[in-house]
């Protein structure tokens, strides 16, 4: 089981999401780093557990707020050892291709939350370096038509992101994961909200899915480098 910390940006700092609900979350606090500055708390991360890959979710960006900040550029300064997986409510394939030139270490996630439709998963096929986050808010699936209805486009590494549960002690969306591995068997299933501690991680990884996205656990330390430690044998490094 491979856990990927997440942390989520936004005015410039690192902040503590709750359930999806965007205009409240605050600078995180946490005894893993001093401030909320990104390179204070990966740096945290990392002395927690010597983690390989970190997902970095630019709120602004998702939501358009702002312009594109420096943060991604300082953190592979300052941690070049690590594979960055990041959402910056990339639109289409035009954006998706300009950032990834632009960022030729880092991994693209493509949340459907900003596709405007599905043609740029047509159009990005074969890209190694992408991820695709399939969004679910309240109300159901966040995201254009017919991206459900076409796995075939999907590529190898796919997020379900339940932004309901993030931050929240509702427990792993298993039924939701269990849905698209039926729609798309041979992918890379990543859970993303709700995970409560260790024995989630054992029931993740019983129902074959790949890896976790963690924010709270982590900083709440319901997961110890001990627990770290037992998931991540035997699972294969993520490129």
């Amino acid at each position: 089981m491979k856990v990927i910390p997440v942390i989520d940006l936004k005015g410039g700092v690192v902040v503590r999401a709750r359930q999806g609900l965007r205009e409240s979350y605050a600078p995180i606090s946490t005894s893993l780093a001093r401030t909320s500055g990104p390179l204070d708390v990966v740096a945290g991360l990392l002395a927690l557990y010597p983690f390989d890959t970190i997902y970095v979710a630019d709120l602004d960006r998702i939501e358009s707020h702002g312009k594109r900040r420096p943060t991604l550029d300082d953190l592979q300064i300052a941690f070049p050892g690590i594979d960055f997986w990041v959402d910056e409510g990339v639109r289409d394939a035009i954006e998706a291709r300009s950032w990834l030139d632009r960022n030729q270490n880092a991994h693209l996630v493509l949340g459907t939350e900003s596709l405007l439709n599905s043609k740029a998963l047509a159009e990005l096929a074969g890209e190694r370096r992408l991820v695709l986050s399939l969004d679910f808010g309240n109300q159901g699936f966040l995201g254009p038509e017919g991206i459900l209805d076409r796995p075939d486009l999907w590529p190898a590494r796919i997020i379900v992101m339940t932004l309901a549960r993030v931050g929240s002690d509702a427990g792993p969306d298993l039924d939701r994961l269990a849905q698209v591995a039926g729609c798309a068997p041979n992918a890379g299933l990543f859970a993303a909200g709700g995970l409560r501690g260790s024995s989630d991680l054992k029931r993740l990884e019983s129902a074959g899915v790949r890896g976790v996205l963690v924010a709270s656990a982590l900083h709440d330390g319901r997961l110890t480098g001990v627990d770290l430690a037992a998931a991540r044998q035997g699972a294969p490094k993520e490129k």
